[in-house]
């Protein structure tokens, strides 16, 4: 096999099993006793569920283990593979969020990838990255549906990697926007319908925070 599709194959089986660690799993049971699938309205293992049911303390926590497990792949992808470059990060990162979403142990049922595609866009090209995830951010802080902000960090991204004529990193980042549109589709037709609440994310977070304090 071709030493580049054999790293890039590599990188993506190591960002899987690393994706397929659910956090969330992890800190619902710590936390509340519960699976993360019993937690919430929704029972996603993310954490956005995990902070609006449990508090702010479980979801920060959830979200530090989500960037983690993307960096560790990473890291290990390219010391493995040192002459293939930065790509072969962002192929970590894609198996990473392959693993949350579709985690083998749970019948291919996991999150929505929001946390791991940012920061694998992150690792590939920081200020780019940092860029998708402002625009995201600034998004959802604007339209009020937390739905919306998922795909386009890596809709964002993908198109500064069109612009930067860097052709493989935005087909790796098309198929992350893809993922990411599969995820949160059901939630972007329910606001047409009327169905996807509004959310004001900052003053959840500062609700939150605040009755995590007392």
């Amino acid at each position: 096999m071709n030493q580049v599709i054999f790293a890039r194959l590599v990188s993506l089986v190591i960002g899987y099993l690393f994706g397929c660690i659910l956090t969330a799993e992890i800190v619902a049971r710590r936390t509340a006793g519960k699976k993360a699938a019993e937690v919430g309205e929704t029972g996603n293992p993310g954490m956005a569920n995990i902070m609006a049911s449990l508090g702010f303390v479980p979801g920060i926590l959830t979200l530090a283990g989500d960037l983690g497990k993307c960096i560790l792949p990473g890291i290990i992808s390219f010391l493995l593979f040192p002459g293939q470059g930065w790509i072969i990060v962002l192929y970590a990162g894609l198996g990473c969020t392959l693993g949350h979403d579709f985690p083998f142990w749970r019948r291919f049922r996991g999150g929505k990838g929001v946390a791991t595609t940012s920061m694998a866009i992150v690792l590939y090209r920081f200020w780019p990255g940092l860029a998708a995830n402002i625009i995201g951010m600034l998004v959802v802080f604007a339209a009020k549906y937390l739905c919306i902000g998922g795909p386009v960090i890596p809709l964002s991204f993908t198109l500064m990697m069109v612009l930067m004529r860097e052709w493989e990193a935005a087909v790796l980042s098309g198929i992350l926007s893809l993922l990411s549109v599969w995820s949160h589709g059901k939630a972007i037709l329910g606001i047409r319908e009327g169905k996807t609440k509004k959310t004001d994310v900052l003053k959840a977070i500062k609700r939150k925070r605040d009755s995590g304090r007392k």
